[in-house]
């Protein structure tokens, strides 16, 4: 294991980077809670679809596969490198019923009811004004559809404990600054229906679920494709002294061996699945 990894660098690049080096095991860590936030959000053949935060494509080309030629996924996403990406992951399945558009959520930019369905995956969290782009989302729908949501539960899970919460020992202040992105804004399993209801919709229900989150692979890699697609983190991750990152690292993946055995890394994730209907 090269245990030999110091501070990260932050260029403007380097999350893209991570993206493209690690996606195989990203995908391989990602897909349960993809593919179950495909079951919970039910897409059925013919389907008009919308994917908000979309990224690096998924749940979109998933979801563009359960639809069939005549119905299609819009996926959207701020970053257009991201799009490329998933642009790419599509054109290399053969996938003629999506597309992609660089966007904000906040000024969606489609029609009133255009879509029977929209999903949005670890995105919602980030959305600088959560009610406005839940009051946008809502006009884009057509009566009767549903909006599906897989948020991260709390902090305290191994994920999250072995890496972030490991480096939280070693400094000093809170894990984001004040107004800062929280990824676990919407932990709480009653918070996101909460906020649906406030935007318009109707019969909005959440549930907490555990489901598998693994890494084929070894520690000093999971830890870096942590540091480098971990946004929200950037502020604690840069407040560590450069004298400090050797101890970091090693306590980091002292912490994860505990999750170890011989075929990756196994930590399981606590995610939220929320939904309301226009």
């Amino acid at each position: 294991m090269a245990m030999t990894q110091e501070k990260p660098d932050w260029g403007s690049s380097y999350r893209l980077i991570a993206a493209e080096k690690w996606k195989a095991k990203s995908a391989v860590m990602g897909r349960d809670v993809t593919l179950a936030l495909v079951e919970y959000a039910r897409p059925q053949e013919g389907m008009e679809v919308l994917d908000l935060a979309s990224g690096t494509g998924e749940p979109a080309i998933s979801i563009a596969q359960r639809v069939g030629p005549k119905g299609h996924v819009s996926a959207l996403d701020l970053s257009a490198d991201l799009l490329d990406i998933a642009r790419k992951r599509a054109t290399q399945r053969q996938l003629e019923n999506i597309s992609f558009h660089q966007g904000n959520a906040h000024a969606l930019p489609f029609p009133d009811n255009s879509f029977d369905l929209a999903t949005c995956r670890f995105g919602v969290m980030f959305f600088a004004d959560v009610h406005s782009a839940l009051r946008e989302l809502h006009r884009v729908l057509r009566p009767g559809a549903r909006a599906c949501f897989a948020a991260w539960g709390a902090f305290e899970q191994p994920y999250w404990q072995s890496t972030m919460g490991v480096v939280l020992q070693h400094v000093a202040g809170p894990a984001f600054p004040p107004g800062g992105q929280d990824p676990f804004r919407f932990a709480d399993p009653a918070s996101l229906p909460s906020a649906l209801a406030r935007a318009g919709f109707n019969q909005c229900e959440a549930s907490l679920r555990n489901v598998p989150w693994s890494w084929l692979g070894t520690a000093d890699e999971v830890w870096e494709y942590a540091q480098a697609v971990s946004t929200p983190f950037r502020s604690l991750l840069d407040r560590v002294p450069e004298s400090r990152w050797p101890q970091v690292n090693a306590d980091v993946y002292e912490a994860i061996s505990m999750y170890a055995n011989e075929d990756g890394i196994h930590f399981g994730a606590d995610i939220v699945f929320a939904s309301g209907s226009k």
